[in-house]
């Protein structure tokens, strides 16, 4: 059996690429740029967009399973092309797909819901690795983190456990119609997860709490948009109820306990020194 995976170079796409060549499954990878994607031997790399559904071609001809992305291009716009894809999906024999999006269904989700398709939508809450994104050049150089809402709660979960829950209902099926929220094992703090980071690299890392509008300053100056930053203040301040809300779906589907963020923090400590 063939899997194809879109947006394969991504970090969680990677690793949905790396659990299906584990379970020594035969791997299509879907990427805007196949000369520069570098993904592991024996996998078959094409180009396409889902952006652009004219540019898929034979991209899900003999395909088994396909794990699909809900967003388009380097901006994160959500994908217009739901209907489309899922038409060139059931021509093409597809039988079961798997999406990584967010909380808010959209063209896609709809158009999976009214096909005959085996689909399930995972919605995992913050990723582990956003820590490296937004903290790994302040530790490095600064030894410190610098962020508003050191109290807040996140149930974070490991990008790695995400692609193995992906890989998992796609090879294996059973979860057709389902929709799977993703954390990891605890919740913890902003001041928590620094004190777990600092413990993996092996030195302490200062924190400094900013205020709302020191946030909004220091974004600013790293060049985002005013909306961007807005969705940040309230993401980060009004985190909702599932964010914050361990569920065991990881150790359900894949049958072992989620990798807590000292795992995940150890894994990737050398980035931070």
């Amino acid at each position: 059996m063939t899997f194809l995976v879109t947006g394969a170079t991504g970090t969680v796409g990677r690793l949905v690429v790396a659990e299906l060549l584990e379970a020594g499954q035969r791997v299509r990878a879907l990427t805007r740029n196949p000369a520069k994607a570098d993904l592991p031997a024996g996998v078959e790399v094409v180009g396409g967009d889902l952006g652009d559904p004219g540019t898929l071609g034979r991209a899900f001809d003999g395909v088994v399973g396909v794990h699909l992305i809900n967003f388009a291009g380097d901006d994160y716009a959500p994908l217009q092309y739901g209907e489309q894809i899922v038409e060139l999906l059931a021509e093409s024999g597809v039988k079961r797909v798997t999406v990584l999006g967010g909380r808010v269904d959209g063209p896609l989700e709809s158009a999976l819901a009214s096909s005959t398709l085996e689909w399930t939508l995972l919605n995992p809450v913050e990723f582990m690795s956003n820590t490296l994104k937004w903290w790994a050049d302040g530790v490095r150089h600064q030894g410190a983190v610098r962020e508003p809402f050191g109290g807040r709660l996140s149930a974070m979960v490991h990008e790695r456990d995400i692609a193995a829950v992906a890989a998992k209902v796609l090879v294996e099926g059973g979860h057709d119609g389902r929709t799977y929220t993703l954390t990891g094992p605890e919740a913890l703090r902003t001041t928590e997860k620094i004190e777990q980071l600092g413990a993996a690299i092996g030195k302490e890392i200062a924190f400094e709490e900013l205020t709302e509008a020191q946030a909004r300053e220091m974004w600013a100056g790293f060049g985002m948009g005013q909306e961007t930053i807005e969705f940040l203040i309230d993401a980060l301040g009004n985190t909702p109820e599932v964010g914050y809300t361990v569920v065991p779906t990881v150790e359900e589907v894949t049958g072992r306990p989620a990798r807590s963020f000292a795992e995940w923090a150890r894994e990737n400590a050398k980035s931070f020194r």
